[in-house]
């Protein structure tokens, strides 16, 4: 590639925009439109050679060098093919439930899966594409609205589980994210005032992240699960996503069958909470786990590949040549160090991405990307691994005094072990 393509590099101005432009929070209203319309946007400036890059002038290599930056720390959201069952499921849901008429009760989706596993990018990605396809279908203006009123079109909303949360606060989130005011109300007026909301935005998907935050020994943490049951009769699709939620009880103590490939509830008299009443929600939602990458059969195998080879297309490193992630042993390297985590990849290659601009080797191989550390790397192994994967059999207890560890995350990869 020639410097004339350079022709395209922002300018200095543009940069510095991108870097320190206000992003609003998500769990706004425009914020979620701030995620929506600047998602995927980001070009990467022209792949040069070193000899090419000595020829850039010299008041824009700083320019370029902090727009590649910004590149490699930016990797791209791509489809994988535990993202894409999940996407396809809640996409379908979403577009069935928003043409029924009938149905009193809505059923949702609970996203499952352990930290790193891209669960809020892979919801609020496919939440943003509904969006935008129900938008074009009705020309950007609310179908439910009441005539002479100017209320936003919103279809899709997204909040966070508040951190103690309680039917209130879990209002009072919601009701936040439209900017409507709320102090002063009493938990049955905030009930009605979401119920308002919802139908006057014309609100299609409700995204609760951080479910996981519930605990049911908890009793104002049951309240809120019986709001969110109550929520379902609003005529939105709830999509809940968190960490380990079959171990929350809210689906009961499901347990993970490795053969079926799912999880499997228990009889009723072994729950912790309300008796029947669970079947309210474990019948009306749908559960999937979003899992990692494997790495055992030829499929795996070239479903990772492929996902090196979109990282490989967007890094812009002066001595990165064809392969450099997806050829010789480097593969096999990289899902020995991000067990086919999604997000644990996506961060040692942009560490190691900054460490090859700032040491000048403008390359990923094994020997930088071992100077990399992630999370608990510099642990012992066991160490590294617990709670996610439980003790294996014939190991006897540690000494001492245990401590209470009901409410742990294990994770399914914990019930297969």
């Amino acid at each position: 590639m020639n410097t004339g393509s350079l022709d395209t590099l922002p300018t200095r101005a543009q940069i510095a925009h991108r870097i320190t432009q206000r992003r609003p929070p998500r769990d706004t209203l425009p914020g979620w439109h701030h995620f929506r319309d600047t998602r995927g946007l980001l070009v990467p400036p022209p792949m040069l050679t070193p000899a090419q890059w000595r020829l850039v002038p010299q008041d824009r290599r700083t320019d370029f060098d902090l727009f590649r930056r910004l590149t490699n720390v930016n990797l791209p959201i791509q489809d994988t093919p535990m993202s894409a069952k999940v996407s396809r499921l809640i996409h379908r849901r979403l577009l069935g439930n928003a043409l029924k008429q009938d149905d009193p009760t809505l059923s949702g989706i609970m996203v499952s899966g352990s930290g790193n596993h891209g669960k809020t990018a892979t919801v609020c990605s496919v939440g943003a594409f509904f969006e935008d396809m129900w938008l074009d279908l009705h020309q950007q203006l609310n179908p439910t609205a009441i005539e002479g009123t100017i209320d936003l079109h919103a279809p899709v909303v997204y909040v966070q589980t508040p951190v103690t949360a309680t039917p209130k606060s879990l209002c009072q989130t919601i009701l936040a994210f439209f900017g409507a005011a709320s102090k002063g109300l009493t938990l049955p007026q905030l009930i009605r005032q979401v119920s308002q909301s919802l139908q006057d935005h014309g609100v299609r998907a409700l995204i609760i992240d951080d479910i996981n935050r519930l605990r049911m020994h908890r009793s104002d943490d049951q309240d809120v699960l019986d709001l969110i049951r109550s929520l379902m009769s609003f005529q939105v699709t709830l999509i809940l996503t968190g960490v380990n939620i079959p171990g929350l009880g809210l689906l009961r103590e499901a347990k993970w069958d490795p053969h079926k490939r799912q999880w499997k509830m228990p009889p009723l008299e072994t729950t912790r909470v309300h008796g029947l009443e669970v079947t309210q929600t474990e019948r009306r939602f749908e559960m999937v786990e979003l899992g990692t990458f494997g790495y055992s059969t030829d499929r795996e195998m070239q479903d990772f590949l492929d996902h090196l080879q979109g990282i490989e297309d967007h890094l812009r490193l002066h001595k990165a040549f064809p392969g450099m992630l997806t050829e010789g042993l480097m593969p096999g390297y990289l899902y020995r160090r991000c067990k086919g985590v999604v997000g644990i990849l996506a961060r040692l290659i942009a560490d190691g991405a900054q460490e090859a601009m700032d040491s000048g080797r403008e390359l990923l191989d094994e020997n930088l990307l071992d100077e990399i550390v992630i999370g608990r790397e510099n642990r012992d192994d066991e160490e590294t691994r617990q709670p996610q994967t439980a003790p294996k059999p014939g190991k006897g207890k540690s000494a001492g005094k245990r401590r209470n560890s009901a409410f742990d995350d294990h994770g399914p990869e914990a019930a297969t072990g």
